[in-house]
């Protein structure tokens, strides 16, 4: 089992940018895909990014491709969402998921939280305008 910690949080003005860590412990995270997502007072849960196991392959969501990218260094076992020209629309709760499924491979699959076994606690990101 993985335990995930989110860090890198915080308040930024319109237009700024934040790094958010993920930093696994229990297991290596080479084995698992990882994903990142955001949930707003009110809101559901939605999907921002996730990538494979590998590195490889990237999936973003609509809403911040272009300014968004997920990253992440398996020999230092964390994850990172980089977020530049942040929107207030963009506040909300960070959450980092894992999950080992091999055999998930479509975008729709990696955007859907039910397919992910594990999470962190969460990171608050309040972007001003």
């Amino acid at each position: 089992q993985v335990q995930l910690v989110e860090s890198g949080g915080g308040l930024v003005q319109y237009g700024g940018s934040l790094r958010l860590s993920c930093a696994a412990s229990g297991r290596t995270i080479s084995s698992y895909r990882m994903g990142w997502f955001r949930q707003a007072p009110g809101k559901e849960r939605e999907f921002v990014a996730a990538i494979s196991r590998s590195g490889g392959t990237t999936f973003y969501a609509d809403s911040v491709k272009g300014r968004f990218m997920t990253s992440r260094d398996n020999a230092k076992n964390t994850a990172y969402l980089q977020m530049n020209s942040l929107k207030p629309e963009d506040t909300a709760v960070y959450y980092c998921a894992a999950d080992p499924d091999l055999t998930i491979i479509t975008y729709t699959a990696y955007a859907n939280h039910r397919k992910y076994d594990y999470w962190g606690q969460g990171t608050q990101v309040t972007v001003s305008s």
